[in-house]
């Protein structure tokens, strides 16, 4: 298998289909080609989420502001995943995500002629070397057993002529939120960051949601705030606090959305505390 990630709408994702095809027959699932464009952060918050959810697989991800410049090409193993994509940090956060253990992720440098186009390494750079991985692969993702062999995956990845260890790839870390504790231990307040917001409007943070489910009311930057389970919990055009799917604090519009209602962007500061907290 081989799943196809980028910020390019359409049509570019098609021939970048086209050169895979003709190299394998390996079955192609697109996760998104409406990413953020040009945002590596975006796209490695996006794909920690998604991708867990696949069985081994290589994972073809190309969201590329540097495309055409000396940005490396890359390979990462995680597990008995693999990543292709460009070394601006997307792939590191999703792998660590997919590896059992951080020691369980290498990375290689691909060794890349004169593409065909200084602005589509998609298709002449990602795509090919994606293709010729999976192919390289057939007979390693899955032990005899069926349970994935991530020890066969290294060794074909390491004995493949146009790869070489990568020495320092770029990495992105997504920040903690900072929790403030009275003497007693309660949480007084919490300073996140906005994660990404997703085609809903919905501002997801980096605060886990434990930091907030048992709660009924929460300052949002000074804004008293309902915590709610589900958006029918508020009247439609309502604003509401939850826990989303990938376990962050989100910050949400029923029926509308949260990103205007709330004035928040990626990368802004959120501050929450509790409603029983004297402000």
């Amino acid at each position: 298998m081989i799943t196809l990630t980028s910020d390019f709408g359409s049509p570019y994702p098609a021939a970048m289909k086209g050169v895979i095809r003709r190299h394998t027959n390996a079955e192609m699932i697109d996760v998104a080609h409406d990413l953020p464009r040009g945002d590596p952060r975006a796209a490695a918050f996006w794909l920690r989420f998604v991708l867990p959810e696949f069985p081994p697989a290589v994972h073809c991800a190309v969201v590329d502001p540097g495309v055409g410049t000396d940005r490396d090409a890359l390979v990462v193993r995680a597990g008995a995943h693999v990543l292709v994509a460009p070394d601006n940090g997307l792939a590191m956060p999703p792998a660590r995500a997919l590896a059992p253990d951080e020691s369980d992720v290498e990375v290689w440098t691909i060794a890349v002629d004169e593409p065909a186009s200084e602005t589509f390494h998609g298709r002449d750079v990602f795509a090919p070397t994606a293709a010729r991985v999976r192919t390289a692969l057939d007979d390693d993702l899955a032990a005899p057993n069926g349970a994935p062999d991530a020890d066969a995956v290294a060794e074909t990845l390491a004995a493949m002529d146009d790869l070489t260890p990568a020495s320092d790839p770029v990495d992105i870390r997504f920040p903690e939120p900072t929790v403030e504790r009275d003497g007693a231990g309660d949480v007084v307040a919490v300073d996140g960051e906005v994660l990404a917001i997703d085609r809903f409007g919905n501002v997801i943070t980096n605060v886990p949601g434990e930091l907030v489910r048992g709660r009924d009311w929460i300052r949002v930057d000074g804004d008293l705030t309902p915590v709610a389970e589900t958006f029918g919990a508020v009247d439609p055009g309502e604003r509401l606090v939850t826990v989303g799917s990938h376990g962050y604090v989100e910050c949400d519009v029923n029926d509308g959305r949260g990103d205007g209602a709330f004035d928040l962007r990626p990368g802004d500061s959120v501050r929450f505390v509790p409603d029983s907290v004297s402000v």
